[in-house]
């Protein structure tokens, strides 16, 4: 099963660009090759590029207060587990504390770093990171890969509180849907939603049929229209009747 999701705002859409990049620099910077480990440096100033907004932080504190909020009016509710309940409390409790914990603009630790930001301003370029352009960058591709792991995790630590944050309000968010299964007649579907606010879908789709959602949607209307991919990889509409699983969440 492949899954699609679709952001309704400009929020939801930051946090999973973000996210795309964190596991990007997770799998590179537990490579060993130099090549590799460039990669996982270039996603860190990815990262700072897309987490840039100033009020990024203050909007994941103020969410994950909303969530701690509404959780805890659950605790009365006879049908919770309590001990699942509390586990994911305390979640939010540690994470919140450690952002809050966290100083400055997002990134500071990098962007007060010359050297890096020497390095951030070449490989905007293309092909500028060649050894000729940074022979100090290439004399430190050299170092041993545990002390390049090392020098990349440091740069990247003070990021990671808001990284934690991001990911325990994406996983409350994609767990607050309930998953419907659904047909596209023709390959197509819609969906009227009536106004309701949403903040993410979720769709599901088995692999072997073949089909690529196209998702389009407003607080009025949700579309979806189901393509596949030839020989030369060029999608053209899908004519035949799609079986898949559609998650709207919203907190």
């Amino acid at each position: 099963m492949i899954v699609y999701e679709y952001p309704f705002n400009e929020r939801i859409r930051t946090l999973l660009r973000l996210e795309d990049l964190y596991e990007k620099f997770k799998f590179f910077v537990h490579q060993e090759h130099p090549m590799q480990h460039h990669v996982a440096l270039s996603t860190i100033f990815d990262m700072l590029e897309v987490a840039g907004r100033a009020d990024l932080k203050s909007d994941l504190l103020q969410e994950l207060e909303r969530q701690r909020q509404t959780l805890m009016g659950y605790r009365s509710n006879p049908a919770v587990q309590s001990e699942m309940l509390d586990k994911v409390l305390d979640e939010l409790d540690i994470v919140s504390s450690a952002l809050v914990a966290s100083q400055g603009k997002t990134g500071q630790n990098v962007r007060d770093n010359e050297w890096l930001m020497s390095i951030r301003g070449r490989t905007i370029i293309p092909g500028g990171a060649c050894e000729f352009d940074l022979p100090s960058y290439h004399a430190w591709q050299q170092r041993p890969a545990d002390q390049r792991f090392t020098d990349i995790i440091n740069w990247f630590t003070p990021l990671s509180p808001l990284f934690e944050a991001l990911r325990l309000v994406l996983r409350l968010l994609r767990d607050s849907g309930t998953p419907k299964k659904m047909i596209a007649s023709a390959g197509s579907y819609q969906q009227m939603l009536q106004g309701k606010v949403y903040q993410m879908l979720r769709l599901t789709v088995d692999e072997s049929l073949g089909a690529i959602p196209e998702i389009s949607a407003n607080k009025y209307m949700l579309w979806v229209r189901f393509t596949s991919q030839g020989g030369d990889l060029k999608p053209k509409p899908l004519e035949e009747d799609v079986p898949f699983e559609l998650t709207l969440c919203n907190f």
